[in-house]
């Protein structure tokens, strides 16, 4: 005990004088993310791409006699970004000024913005920064105070030896004066990092390219995706090619002083046991290296999202429709890229509203009477079922007084009051529904309890609507269920339906929407309303992971609101705010944060946006 106290002690107190932070003015990304996205966009980002957290780089630079003791400073957290996401460090306190730290964020975030031509690591930092503050001025104050903080904390020329300190004096002349050239000396030691520029070199996104990769879209080469604990903090990852050679252990023989050790290729892409907890492994490594391997285990493990034999699946309407897709990287529809399928449930038999539900449905149907269709009497007609007493006796005494007008209004007529309205509701029913809200029910159960109230209180109102739900398992399998028509009378038969919706497969978003807007589209209602019920963002197994979905999702959006549809979002995802503003707008989505409100909430929503 004594022993671990005094190390613990000494830890703290060597740490503490080696290591350049202050704890109590600290930001953390997390605090400031969602400004960032908005900061980013709102300079001309791309409105894809995720803000992340940044990996952990190392640092070849110089330590102080304390940080080598403390073992600190060989470690640091640089912003850039790919296609996909922009990064940032995890948290920030190198500045004892909160308002520095964040001020730090919102300059890596804009000088992450502008694009530059290829340079070597000072040149291209000199170069955003010059473009960053000729299109915002308004930051160069940001700039200078963050220099002159941050030169504070560097390593004085005067301390180091010749040549670092020449390197030291290059970088205090380009972070003072961004136009002026300046060229590194070689050093024994390169300079210390830079925190006001961006990764001197980011690691590489793409696979090599010389293996072709596996095709998703092909049975026998798909992959189960596992549940993985996510972990806020990124890891440095690189890649190398697959070692070469026979299945087999490496032989040595710990007694022989003159013994030989020889690597062979031992095949771990797969494995039986179930206690092999490789995120904890992952967890514990500072850098991870993969390989791309062109084998597949498909004919080696069973998967669990295979599709079901034919005799129990659902029934399948047709061949297939074939849809477009978007491709931001050549920003293009690639023609018939998917294939829609039309489905309708197997298993199902004509119910009652379940009794759970009959109060509540009560109550809507109340609050939805005051929308349905009412007759009404238009006064002052030219032709009409009766006369209108009041302006036929306004007729008779101007006639008296010599005042006669032959075409003056005197009927009335009894007409209907109709709501010309439709709208189709979209239910995301992939694999996530399948999660537990509470020990009794399923996130599946309350969008089912959702369907069932809101068919309840539009079938007051006499508005035409129709339900619909989809998963996907890959491009060539995205299932769509017919759940009601806009033309099918909502009945027992339609609650059946609704009883039997179950989790599917992933979420290939946009096909949906498409082919949802094309239905919607046919309506001749001029209202169209078509609303989209989500848990998660879009994905599937192939690339439509990440970006691809999110654009190709938006895409499809802004080809139904050139349709004159109004999408709407209903999600449930605590995540959603990091991509929603984004797909469907600021003002076109709501979070219900509470999901067993949902069946409530729907068509209450549905009565404001359609009022």
């Amino acid at each position: 005990m004594l022993e671990e106290l005094v190390g613990s002690s000494w830890h703290r107190f060597i740490t503490k004088r080696a290591v350049k932070h202050y704890p109590e003015a600290i930001v953390y990304l997390d605090d400031i993310r969602l400004t960032a996205g908005i900061f980013f966009r709102a300079l001309g980002g791309e409105g894809g791409l995720r803000v992340e957290n940044a990996t952990d780089s190392d640092v070849k630079a110089r330590r102080s006699i304390l940080q080598r003791i403390a073992g600190v400073g060989d470690k640091t957290q640089y912003a850039w970004r790919d296609e996909e996401t922009l990064r940032l460090p995890e948290s920030i306190a190198l500045f004892p000024s909160k308002k520095l730290n964040r001020d730090l964020y919102l300059w890596l975030t804009a000088l992450s913005v502008v694009t530059v031509e290829a340079g070597d690591w000072i040149s291209r930092n000199q170069l955003r920064t010059r473009k960053t503050l000729a299109i915002w001025p308004g930051l160069n104050k940001c700039y200078q105070n963050l220099v002159k903080a941050h030169l504070q904390q560097r390593l004085k020329p005067a301390d180091l030896p010749d040549r670092e300190a020449r390197q030291e004096e290059s970088i205090r002349t380009a972070l003072f004066n961004p136009a002026e050239r300046v060229s590194l000396d070689y050093a024994k030691y390169p300079p210390q990092p830079v925190v006001l520029w961006l990764h001197p070199s980011p690691p590489p996104i793409e696979f090599d390219q010389s293996k072709p990769p596996q095709d998703p879209d092909l049975p026998e080469a798909a992959q189960s995706k596992k549940d993985q604990k996510k972990k806020n903090k990124r890891k440095q990852g690189n890649r190398t090619d697959m070692p070469e050679g026979n299945d087999g252990l490496m032989s040595f023989r710990l007694e022989s002083l003159w013994s030989w050790g020889e690597y062979s290729k031992v095949d771990r892409t797969s494995t039986e046991d179930d206690d092999d907890d490789a995120m904890q492994t992952a967890e514990d490594m500072d850098q991870i290296t993969v390989a791309q391997d062109s084998e597949t285990t498909a004919s080696k493990i069973k998967l669990d999202l295979d599709l079901p034999s034919s005799q129990y699946d659902d029934i399948i309407l047709g061949e297939g429709i074939p849809m477009d897709e978007w491709d931001y990287k050549q920003q293009r529809l690639q023609k018939d890229h998917c294939r829609l399928i039309p489905m309708i449930s197997r298993d199902t038999e004509a119910t009652e509203l379940p009794l759970r539900l009959q109060a509540q449905a009560r109550k809507i149907r109340r609050q939805f009477e005051m929308l349905r269709p009412q007759r009404y009497w238009a006064s002052r007609q030219t032709e009409g079922s009766e006369l209108d007493l009041e302006n036929y006796i306004n007729f008779l005494a101007d006639r008296q007084q010599g005042d006669v007008q032959s075409d003056t209004p005197v009927y009335r007529d009894l007409r209907n009051q109709s709501r010309d309205l439709s709208c189709l509701l979209l239910a995301d029913l992939s694999l996530s529904t399948d999660a537990h809200v509470n020990n009794d029910s399923r996130v599946i159960d309350v969008v089912r309890d959702a369907l069932y109230l809101f068919s309840e209180a539009l079938n007051v109102t006499g508005d035409r609507f129709a339900l619909h739900g989809f998963s996907s398992r890959n491009r060539s399998h995205v299932r769509f269920y017919k759940i009601k028509e806009f033309d099918k009378d909502y009945n027992d038969k339609v609650r059946g339906y609704i009883e039997a919706v179950r989790p599917g497969y992933y979420t290939r978003m946009g096909t949906a929407i498409r082919y949802a807007a094309q239905l919607l589209e046919k309506e001749a209602s001029s209202q169209k309303l078509l609303l989209i019920i989500t848990d998660g963002k879009p994905n599937d197994l192939d690339k439509y992971e990440g970006r691809y979905g999110i654009e190709d999702t938006r895409q499809a959006i802004l080809e139904a609101e050139k349709k004159g549809l109004q999408p709407f979002c209903v999600t449930i995802d605590e995540k959603a705010e990091d991509y929603l503003p984004y797909l469907f707008g600021k003002n076109a989505y709501i979070l219900i944060k509470n999901i067993s409100e949902l069946p409530t909430k729907l068509p209450l929503l549905y009565l404001r946006l359609t009022a």
